[in-house]
């Protein structure tokens, strides 16, 4: 294909599973699809799905273009306006419905045993803590009860992930073996 085949030469190319048509045309209409769906749906993610989706519909469904009503353009862009508005719909459904799901999710009421068992074995982790060494315990610290991932906390210190990975698996060991002692753990 070439950049001087018209939209509706290349509509017939992809029609006949021509790669290169195809190719062409996103070449050609690509980046109109891809801004118009950002503008719309305001998520690069999504506006990527949505322009997929579009040369998706094009390579399997090219006889829905007529170029007797139209450009090549317009009809892309008009599909990527229809798309969007429904990628729009489906998040704020799925979002409504993981909402909803959250206020009716039950609730688990702990007895007053497994109430006064945590808060032991809080306290006792807490004293196991104390007894590792400032660095063990600051990177447990950060990876466990922050969330951060090795190499955020090598980052957060000011120190290699290596040694930041060696000093968590380490104190990890110290703990186990201190609350297997006090026998929190079995």
């Amino acid at each position: 294909m070439t950049t001087n085949t018209s939209d509706a030469a290349l509509a017939v190319a992809i029609g006949r599973y021509d790669r290169d048509a195809l190719a062409e045309a996103y070449n050609r209409h690509g980046s109109a699809v891809f801004a118009l769906a950002r503008r719309i749906v305001r998520s690069r993610e999504l506006a990527e799905e949505v322009t997929q989706e579009i040369f998706l519909r094009l390579w399997h469904k090219p006889q829905r273009f007529d170029p007797e009503r139209g450009k090549l353009r317009s009809f892309l862009l008009s599909d990527t306006h229809g798309r969007s508005i429904d990628m729009i719909r489906a998040e704020g459904a799925r979002r409504a419905r993981e909402e909803k799901d959250a206020v009716l999710a039950p609730r688990t009421q702990e007895s007053v045993e497994g109430s006064v068992w945590q808060n032991v074995a809080s306290a006792e982790i807490r004293q196991a803590l104390m007894e590792l060494t400032e660095d063990e315990r600051a990177a447990i610290e950060l990876a466990y009860f922050d969330g951060l991932t090795y190499r955020e906390v090598a980052t957060k210190l000011g120190q290699p992930e290596g040694t930041v990975k060696s000093r968590i698996r380490t104190g990890m060991k110290r703990l186990k073996t201190q609350l297997t002692a006090l026998g929190v753990m079995p």
